[in-house]
Order: C-alpha cells, then structure tokens, then sequence
C-alpha cells in the first residue's frame, strides 16, 4: 500500500517501511510522529484508490524518527551588474529522516 501525504508544505509519496528525508521536525530521535494530512492512498498495484477532498478523514500514518540532520551546503549568490554588488551566503536546510511503519 502507498500514500501521498502533505508535510512541511510538500507532498510525499510513501509506502511501509521506506525511509524518507522530510521537512524538519521539533521531535526527538526514536519518538513516533503520527501524520493526518493523507491526500491519496491505493494498494501496490493501483487498485482501491482513495482520493480526498483535499484531506482524507480518518486515515492517518505513523513513522519514527530516526534522525535530524542538515543538507549540503549550498551557495545563494545575488549580483547586480555595473555596481560592484556581490553577496555570497551559505544555506544548511535542516530535515528529519523517518521510517513509515504503518499506513491505516
């Protein structure tokens, strides 16, 4: 079984078992995180799908938290040509890896 849920503003598709990386999480390593936002779920070969309008009532998916963490550094250049501006800034964008255990 799969689903589409909603998270820190974006959409992830998931199924038991899989490891994800998400948008971070105030939560402790090892605690369960229980998400109701599940736009879609459907079983592994298409059928029996479930859409919401735009939430599904009563499903939900729990997960563990197995990490918090912070991504490659990236490079936020701004430049204006003619004027001797430059700016170079650094950006970490924190997450949170979870595992999804269960989908109901």
């Amino acid at each position: 079984m799969f689903a589409v849920v909603f998270t820190g503003g974006k959409q992830y598709l998931v199924e038991e078992g899989q490891t994800i990386n998400i948008e971070k999480l105030e939560t402790d390593i090892g605690s369960t995180v229980t998400f109701d936002q599940i736009l879609l779920t459907a079983k592994a070969d298409g059928q029996d799908v479930e859409i919401g309008t735009p939430f599904l009532a009563g499903k939900t998916i729990t997960a563990t938290v197995k990490d918090q963490g912070r991504a490659k550094k990236i490079r936020v250049v701004k430049y204006k040509p003619k004027t001797r501006y430059k700016r170079v800034n650094g950006h970490r964008q924190p997450f949170t890896t979870v595992t999804i255990d269960k989908i109901a």
